[in-house]
């Protein structure tokens, strides 16, 4: 696997304990990026760490990203000590596989909470700091890790999907505001990866996912991962409100 150069970086990656946050907080240590875990209950991220082993250079917080007020107290905790240089939006839930008539409004509205609301408050707080930072190259990158429901849809996750594709669109919008101020927002698209929400699904649901996908296997979280690393580096220096393809083939647009 390959090192990018982030030596001296600072990220901040939201669902850090998951498998898409530890995979890519193990190849941003390896490239020389102090890394900051969020998740939202402490016991996740002392073993994603324990997993980890990168000493001083990982850290951990418990943050709730649907609670604004704990993202600022992170968020200005880590300004008066120093940069952030990077932000990975990867905080999400799947929600109830239902058809639209059968999904509870209450879980309807906690997914859209944590995958698209929780992007937007880390995003808002961390560009009040990314924004007043000198450039170094680049006062910051920030991806957000949607979906290729997004793109497509997917039957019996409307809400999971609506999400993933509010995220985009948050993307393209944040990508603009920012493009001339040296900050770059992009977001990656994957298939279904083999992580904890993989596990929740049905094998019937599982060998569904797994026909719409032209290469016949789930995404590996170290792919998405090498994806992340380059769009956090100074060598993404023109791409910015963009849609990253991980879908192995599944993507419609």
């Amino acid at each position: 696997m390959n090192a990018y150069d982030l030596q001296g970086k600072y990220v901040v990656v939201t669902g850090g304990a998951g498998g898409i946050g530890r995979a890519v907080a193990k190849l941003l240590l390896a490239s020389g990026a102090e890394v900051c875990l969020w998740d939202l209950a402490r016991e996740p991220l002392e073993d994603a760490r324990r997993q980890i082993g990168a000493g001083a250079a990982l850290t951990t917080r418990a943050v709730d990203v649907t609670d604004a007020e704990a993202i600022a107290a992170a968020v200005a905790e880590r300004a008066t000590r120093g940069r952030i240089d990077g932000l990975v939006n990867n905080a999400g839930i799947l929600g109830e596989v239902k058809p639209l008539w059968e999904i509870d409004p209450a879980d309807f509205r906690r997914v859209l909470e944590v995958n698209l609301i929780g992007a937007f408050l880390c995003t808002r707080a961390v560009l009040s700091v990314m924004r007043a930072q000198s450039p170094a190259p680049h006062r910051g990158h920030i991806v957000n890790v949607a979906s290729i429901q997004g793109k497509e849809g997917m039957p019996r996750a409307a809400a999971y999907s609506a999400s993933k594709a509010g995220l985009m669109a948050l993307t393209k919008s944040v990508g603009k505001e920012v493009a001339t101020e040296g900050i770059f927002a992009n977001c990656v698209t994957p298939a279904a990866a083999e992580t904890a929400m993989a596990r929740l699904i049905s094998p019937d649901r599982r060998t569904e996912i797994l026909r719409r996908i032209p290469m016949g296997r789930f995404v590996e979280v170290e792919e998405i991962a090498r994806m992340i690393a380059w769009l956090l580096s100074d060598d993404c220096s023109f791409s910015t409100g963009a849609v990253f393809d991980l879908s192995g083939g599944r993507a419609t647009y």
